[in-house]
C-alpha cells in the first residue's frame, strides 16, 4: 500500500505542473494580446465618378510614401498609376499594413482596422483615383503616438499628382472602368515629382482625344478620414 500511495503522489505532483503550466501560458497570450494597439480607419469617397483603388493603410516609425516636390518611388508610381498596393504595403520601413480589398466606389465608405504589438508613431494611407493617370489621395505620416482608446483624428484630403506619367486622359492609359486601358507603365513622361493635382479636363472641356467627361471631374476634398484607436 505505502508503494501505490507514493507513485499516486509523483503523478498527481506531475498533473499539477502540467496544470500550472498551461495556465502561464494562458496567460502569457491574453497579455500579449491586451498589449496590441488597434486603430480603425474609415473613408469616406465623395468624388462624383471616381472609383478609389483598394485602401491601403500603413504602421511605420521612419520613411515617408510620398512628399510634395519629392519624385514618386517606384512602389507610389505602381499604385498611382494602376492601384496595385503590393510593392507599398511591402516596403522596407512599413511595420504593419492592412487593406480593405476592394474597389471603393463614390459616394461610399469603407472601414480598414489595423493593429500592432509593437507601438509605431505613423499612420499613412494612400488609395488612387482609378478614372485618372496617375491621382492618388490619402494621408503621410499621421503622428498617431498619442491617440488615447477611443478618440480620434479627422482629416480631409485632397487629390495629388505622382508626376509619373502625363495626364493625357487618352484611350488606353487609364485603368478605371472609364476607359479599361493600361496600369502601371515603368517609363516617366511628366514632371517627376509629386503635386497637387489640377483636375481632370476632359473632353467636354475640348481635351481632344480624352476618354473622361464632365462627370470624372473632382474638387477637393476627394475624401474625408476618420482614424480612431479602439485599443
Amino acid at each position: 500500500m505505502l508503494k501505490y500511495t507514493k507513485l499516486a503522489i509523483v503523478v498527481f505532483g506531475a498533473i499539477s505542473l502540467v496544470a500550472c503550466d498551461d495556465n502561464n501560458e494562458s496567460s502569457a497570450l491574453t497579455s500579449e494580446a491586451d498589449s496590441a494597439l488597434e486603430y480603425q480607419v474609415t473613408v469616406s469617397n465623395l468624388t462624383n465618378a471616381q472609383p478609389f483603388s483598394p485602401l491601403t493603410v500603413l504602421l511605420h516609425d521612419t520613411g515617408d510614401v510620398w512628399n510634395i516636390g519629392d519624385s514618386a518611388s517606384d512602389a507610389l508610381e505602381s499604385l498611382a498609376e494602376s492601384g496595385d498596393n503590393s510593392t507599398l504595403m511591402s516596403s522596407s520601413f512599413v511595420l504593419g499594413a492592412e487593406t480593405n480589398g476592394a474597389v471603393l466606389p463614390y459616394g461610399q465608405s469603407a472601414t480598414v482596422t489595423i493593429s500592432t504589438e509593437t507601438e509605431s508613431n505613423y499612420l499613412s494611407l494612400v488609395t488612387m483615383l482609378v478614372n485618372t493617370n496617375d491621382a492618388f489621395s490619402g494621408l503621410n505620416k499621421v503622428d498617431i503616438s498619442q491617440l488615447a482608446v477611443n478618440q480620434s483624428l479627422q482629416y480631409s484630403p485632397g487629390a495629388y499628382d505622382a508626376g509619373t506619367e502625363g495626364n493625357s486622359e487618352a484611350a488606353g492609359t487609364i485603368p478605371g472602368p472609364a476607359d479599361g486601358g493600361e496600369g502601371f507603365n515603368a517609363s516617366r513622361d511628366d514632371l517627376n515629382i509629386v503635386t497637387m493635382h489640377s483636375g481632370i479636363i476632359s473632353s467636354d472641356d475640348g481635351l481632344v482625344g480624352s476618354v473622361l467627361n464632365f462627370e470624372h471631374k473632382f474638387d477637393n476634398p476627394v475624401m474625408a478620414v476618420t482614424i480612431t484607436r479602439i485599443k
